[in-house]
């Protein structure tokens, strides 16, 4: 593998007027299955920072799995590849949001990404920021990664 570059996704996903989960598509697929992306950050954080009653969590997906629902971060799910929450604690004197952030250091992406965020209150927003490497692989290593992200079995 070789790397040819490095890459940041942010966002903000709006959940609305109800606490639900939401999923946000990351477009990263080119068409080719010769490049592929390697996740080497993933962060969440509130848009309403003194917000002292928010607690958000995360998880990033290789398919569109949750959107809706109450997901749990099941590490023996091939399509999660990281995960993160944080609990906001922050007031006008007070400290900022305690975060937790966890990536599958295996990880590696050819087609698309999403992240699947969640509060328990309504919020004015959950903000996502993602670092990536992108590397050079062969076709027949990046057919296999996408089988490993899927609910298939390698």
């Amino acid at each position: 593998m070789k790397k040819i570059g490095s890459y940041t996704a942010r966002g903000l996903i709006v959940p609305g007027s109800t606490s639900v989960g939401l999923t946000k598509k990351i477009n990263l697929f080119d068409g080719k299955f010769d490049s592929a992306y390697k996740i080497t950050k993933f962060e969440l954080l509130f848009a309403d920072p003194d917000n002292t009653s928010n607690d958000v969590y995360g998880i990033l997906l290789t398919e569109d799995l949750y959107s809706g629902t109450d997901a749990t971060f099941d590490f023996a799910e091939s399509r999660q590849l990281g995960w993160a929450s944080a609990a906001n604690v922050y007031n006008e004197a007070g400290t900022p949001a305690q975060p937790f952030n966890l990536i599958d250091r295996d990880n590696l992406v050819v087609e698309d990404l999403f992240v699947y965020a969640r509060t328990g209150t309504t919020t004015a927003g959950i903000n996502y920021y993602i670092e990536f490497d992108k590397y050079d692989i062969s076709e027949g290593l990046g057919a296999l990664t996408m089988v490993r992200n899927s609910a298939q079995s390698v």
